[in-house]
């Protein structure tokens, strides 16, 4: 069985689970579609604009000292958008009506987050791969991610750096 199926099975348990909740999405934090049930939205629009949205969050709980990202929560006037975590490569977002329980939703979606992140961490990929059913040996789970990897949502910091010349000086103005 390949990752998507497992993890777009959870996110149909998750809805039984949770009553008004709409849709949900798994996706990668760089904005890929690993599963989705949202028919009132697009699904790639939806995991890219997540993908922003995450980058900004992680920015925002690092600025404010307040540790790893964990859960965003955005409430409109017709419902809320949460997203949680799926271990450090992919993001569960969840829509959910005006009425829908927050309590319930942020223990079922914490929960979904977990499951999700362990179907990943034991599978060699998101199921694109030619062996993406093959469970990973447990000494390789450590060695998928490099060492050099940036936490989630994380963007490089360009230093300015001086100057490799000097001005000319001017003259008579």
């Amino acid at each position: 069985m390949a990752v998507e199926t497992d993890v777009l099975d959870e996110l149909r348990r998750l809805r039984t689970r949770v009553p008004r909740l709409t849709g949900s999405l798994a996706a990668t934090v760089d904005g890929l579609v690993l599963a989705h049930d949202v028919p009132e939205a697009e699904p790639e629009g939806l995991a890219a604009l997540t993908a922003a949205a995450l980058g900004v969050a992680y920015r925002l709980t690092d600025a404010a000292g307040r540790g790893d990202f964990r859960e965003l929560l955005v409430r409109g006037s017709r419902g809320y958008v949460a997203t949680y975590a799926a271990g450090t490569t992919a993001v569960l977002t969840l829509l959910a009506e005006d009425r829908v329980n927050v309590g319930r939703l942020h223990l079922e979606g914490r929960r979904s987050g977990a499951r999700i992140a362990d179907l990943l961490t034991t599978r060699v990929g998101p199921g694109t791969g030619r062996h993406a059913d093959r469970p990973v040996a447990a000494e390789h789970r450590a060695a998928a991610l490099p060492a050099t990897a940036r936490p989630i949502g994380t963007l490089p910091v360009r230093t300015p750096q001086r100057p490799t010349h000097q001005p000319r000086p001017q003259t008579g103005i």
